[in-house]
């Protein structure tokens, strides 16, 4: 009998500490009108004293209890980030021993804001292949430690968190169709974090600012609106549905009229479009976990319902890709 994969839980966590638009305008040259209208950000989470790794943690431990599993059970552990404790070890490992995932292999996955969709199907095909039969998928980022926070054109965006969600074994599908797509040619569009040569041998003089995060907001934005609308059709026509039999779009929370813009160009009520930007701003490839776990919470979406949702991520790489999935 085929395997597939199912979410048996859903979970989320963000830091205590709330940025609203007023307080960034007592650090730099912005206000609330000027972002929220914009953006449609009103506030974001920022970690003060929790890295990566301790948001992952609690969304995995959040995750084993509300399904009842132990950690021991597990067979993966997947963490999606761009902002990791370290260049290694990988988040995902420090996760799986925080946890004691004894029996479960460990690593990251990067692609920005298209992580968490690129994990997840990772993830899908890992349990489809019938040797894995339960593991964790989790996008989390703590953002704030890359930003440059004298430019209010990145800072005022984004925000810190982590969700995620727990994978098992099922014999009914959970994925129905996807397409992932990357396009390194327009990489230069969002970069974070360059490493330069730096060794004794190396005969680069050149002097690189490029630690924070850099975004040409334009490019990315014609990008989104351009690229978006068909990657998402595209998933649509190879599960032969239309987007109207599609009981939600959950899309990554970058840009509320980015967005507006996706949907009308679907044709589809901005109503079926989950958002939660207003409150956490850009969490990069937390967005979408976070917004799925919020859903489940407030009963918009039931797991085992067989509810068709879309997921879609898009950012840096450049990376975006959609998944349709039956809950």
């Amino acid at each position: 009998m085929m395997q597939y994969a199912k979410i048996s839980s859903t979970a989320h966590y963000v830091p205590e500490k709330q940025v609203t638009n007023d307080d960034l305008a007592q650090i730099m040259n912005t206000n609330d009108e000027w972002i929220r209208t914009r953006t449609g950000i009103a506030s974001r989470h920022i970690a003060v004293t929790e890295n990566t790794s301790e948001l992952c943690t609690k969304v995995a431990k959040l995750l084993l209890e509300k399904a009842e599993i132990a950690a021991s059970e597990l067979d993966f552990v997947l963490v999606a980030t761009m902002t990791s404790d370290y260049a290694m070890p990988s988040t995902a490992s420090i996760v799986q021993g925080n946890i004691g995932a004894v029996n479960s292999f460990a690593f990251d996955l990067s692609a920005a804001c298209s992580g968490f969709v690129y994990a997840l199907s990772v993830a899908d095909k890992l349990i489809c292949s019938g040797v894995y039969r339960a593991g964790l998928v989790i996008g989390a980022e703590v953002i704030s430690k890359i930003l440059d926070w004298n430019d209010r054109s990145t800072a005022s965006l984004f925000g810190d968190g982590a969700g995620g969600v727990l994978l098992t074994s099922s014999d009914q599908p959970c994925v129905l169709a996807e397409k992932l797509h990357a396009d390194g040619t327009r990489s230069k569009l969002l970069t974070a974090g360059f490493f330069p040569l730096s060794s004794p041998y190396s005969s680069s003089e050149e002097v690189y600012d490029e630690a924070y995060l850099k975004m040409e907001g334009r490019g990315i934005f014609d990008f989104a609106i351009r690229d978006i609308p068909k990657n998402i059709l595209e998933v649509l026509a190879n599960a032969k549905i239309s987007a109207t039999e599609v009981n939600a779009y959950l899309l990554h929370q970058a840009n509320i009229r980015i967005i507006e813009k996706i949907a009308k160009k679907l044709q589809i009520p901005t109503a079926r479009f989950l958002l939660n930007i207003e409150e956490y701003g850009n969490t990069s490839a937390a967005s979408i976990p976070i917004l799925l776990s919020e859903a489940v919470e407030k009963g918009e979406l039931v797991l085992g319902s067989r509810q068709k949702v879309v997921l879609t991520g898009f950012g840096g790489g450049l990376t975006w890709g959609t998944i349709l999935l039956s809950l």
